[in-house]
Parts: structure tokens; sequence; C-alpha cells
């Protein structure tokens, strides 16, 4: 089953479990991050996430630095928008809220469209704002991971062609990367930006991302220098190039065990058609869904075009919090998080369903997520509807 020792079963929105031979490939022993052994697997690490994001277009640009999601904001908000610049960002909860406030922090000047609590802007919400301001970018949660609310880049993306095609379409996957469909040359999309520890598979550490030719060259249009040092693409654009030539390079450490545990996930995720990885997280959502909608228990996304794949967000029953919920699925070895949205936090959990967990069924998480769920409702006093 697994070689690893004993633990609790990690089922939240990421960092998720491992497989065996990703840990493994993390235990390489130190090397040279200019040698050329680190340099291949490095550039060929690059070259699979160009299959992972669907994009067969040799300007669009694959980067992997050492940072968290998060690293993806600053990069967009530091050099592809630049101070003044409006931006429209889509909002489905926390991470919305956190994007803006990135790129206020660089000197953007961020609307928010909002939707009520589980739900997303429509595409003629969208189409309004768009018609009533001159936006450089729009910047989409594909799942935010404090509501579990999926949204739809292509749809968004088409809306921006129609309306305001020099708009930039900007998609935080840090939640949908690997778990959602994401087709970036297909749907027009300029930046995907994700993490290596959510549906990727690799332990947490990675910022990842996807540039179009339209976004690169939106940063060498600048005409003032990028608001960062580290996250400068015109530091990172020749070593991410370089790399994927099979050059040696160098502008700041990257993390020789961690782009090769990256590596091997992404080996073992395009091993197969990626529909094939969709239709799986798709299924095992479902189940956790559909035992959640048995014990009475509903979705902060109410519409099921509306619900994620990769995680599901439940209201808790009327007077229980998490912390009444937790201690009891933790004594199952199962750990669920808590919420997240600062206006309903204590209201509702978060159950992860990404990566092996998923892909092998022999695992037994899945199953086991939905026992524990029962038996943590019921020790914490809650009586399942007959």
């Amino acid at each position: 089953m697994s070689s690893q020792p004993a633990h609790p079963t990690v089922l939240i929105p990421g960092p998720i479990e491992f497989d065996d031979e990703v840990l493994k490939a993390m235990s390489a022993p130190s090397e040279s991050h200019v040698g050329m052994p680190f340099v291949n697997v490095f550039g060929d690490t690059l070259t699979l996430l160009r299959d992972l994001f669907i994009t067969s277009d040799p300007n669009s640009q694959p980067i992997v630095l050492s940072g968290s999601g998060t690293l993806g904001w600053d990069i967009v908000a530091a050099n592809i928008v630049e101070p003044g610049d409006e931006v429209l960002v889509l909002h489905t909860g926390y991470f919305g809220d956190s994007f803006a406030d990135c790129l206020s922090t660089y000197g953007a000047k961020p609307t928010q469209l909002k939707a009520a609590i589980g739900s997303r802007p429509s595409a003629e919400e969208v189409e309004a704002a768009l018609k009533g301001k001159k936006y450089k970018a729009v910047t989409v949660t594909h799942t935010d991971t404090s509501t579990g609310v999926l949204s739809d880049p292509k749809e968004i993306a088409e809306v921006v062609k129609k309306v305001s095609p020099e708009t930039l379409v900007v998609v935080d996957g840090v939640c949908s990367v690997g778990c959602e469909e994401i087709r970036f040359d297909e749907w027009g999309l300029d930046v995907v930006l994700t993490a290596s520890q959510k549906a990727i598979g690799a332990p947490a550490g990675l910022s990842i991302m996807m540039l179009s030719k339209r976004a690169v060259d939106s940063f060498k249009a600048r005409t003032v220098p990028p608001g960062s040092y580290f996250a400068s693409l015109k530091n990172w654009l020749p070593i991410m190039q370089n790399y994927e030539a099979k050059k040696p390079s160098y502008f700041a450490t990257p993390s020789p065990q961690l782009v090769r545990a990256l590596n091997t996930s992404l080996k073992q995720i395009l091993s197969r058609p990626l529909s094939e990885r969709f239709e799986q997280h798709r299924a095992a959502s479902l189940k956790i869904k559909d035992a959640a909608e048995k014990l009475g228990l509903k979705q902060l996304a109410a519409d099921p075009t509306h619900q994620a794949n990769g995680m599901t967000a439940l209201w808790l029953p009327e007077g229980l919090t998490p912390a009444d919920i937790l201690p009891h699925t933790g004594k199952q070895d199962v750990v669920f998080a808590g919420g997240l949205h600062k206006e309903i936090a204590s209201r509702y959990i978060r159950i992860g369903s990404m990566g092996v967990s998923v892909t092998k069924p022999e695992l037994g998480h899945i199953d086991k997520a939905i026992n524990a769920l029962e038996s943590g409702l019921l020790a914490a006093g809650y009586q399942v509807p007959s």
C-alpha cells in the first residue's frame, strides 16, 4: 500500500498526501544547482509543465521558483501590471481579497467584483464591469480554497475576448491545477499560477506559473522597473529559458530536492490522459458530496456548477463549530480543515480530495474521509436525519 510511516491521513485542501516515489525523489543527496544532472531535471520539469497546462506555444513561458503559491501574486503584481493599472478581481472568497491586497501593495488599482458567499460573479456581471472601465488584467480564482467555489476561466476568457480583448486573463490555479481542466492555449489564458503542494502532489515550497507571450510582452513593455527584486521577471526569465534549454544558469539558488520531487509527480500525472485524471477527481468529489448530503449537510457552493472537484466546503449543523468536530475526526486519524473565510470561519469545515488520495483508490482515503465525517458528527452530538 505505502512504505510511509503510519500517520494521520491529511485530507485538507493542501498540502495533500504524497506518493512514495515523490518522497523518495525528495530525499536525493545534495547536488550542485548548476551541475548538469540537476539542470537536465529542471529543464525536463519546465517542459513537462507545458503538457500539464496544455500549451504548445513555444512563446509561452513556464516558471518554477522557490516559494509558495502566494509568490505568484507578487510576480503578477510586480511585473505584469504596473503602478496605476486598473485590475478587475473576481471575488469568490478569501483569496480574492488577498490577491487584491497584493496588487494594491505594488501600486495597482484593484476593483473587486464580489458575489454572495458560495457563489461567483456571472458572465453578465463580468461583461458589464469590463464595459465600465479599461482594465489591464482580470483575475479569477479557479477554485477558492476558502469556499470550494469553482469559477469558469474559459467563460471569463471568452467574455474578455469579446468585450476587452486587450485585457490580460490571470488565473489563480493554486487549488485547481492538476485536478480541474485547464487549457492554456485553447482558452486564451495569459497567466496561470499555482503551487507544488496541492493537486500536483509535491511538497510545499515551489511557486509554479505559465505565462503567455502577451503576458511576457506586457512585462517587457513596462514603463517603470519591476517592483520586486526576487520576484522580478527581468532576473528570472533568462534563467528559466536557459534551464529549459539545458544550460546552467544562476540568479538565486533553487531547491534541487523539491524540483526532483516535482519532476517525479509530473511524470506520474502525465503518464495517462489528463481527462482521466480530471474525471477521477470529479467522481471522488461527488462521492464525498453525496455522502455529506445524506448526512444532512449542505455545501457553501450550492450550485453544482460552482462546486470544485478538489475540495468540498460544508456548512456545519446549527450550533456546531469546527472545534466541535475536528478533534473527533482527528481521533480517526483523519485531518480536515476548519473554515477560512473570515465572515463564516466558525460555521463550516473543508475536506480535500486531490492527488494520490483520489488516483490511488486502494489507499482508501475517500472512504476514510466519509467515515470520519459521520463519526465526528455523531461524537459531537449530531443526529443524522433518518
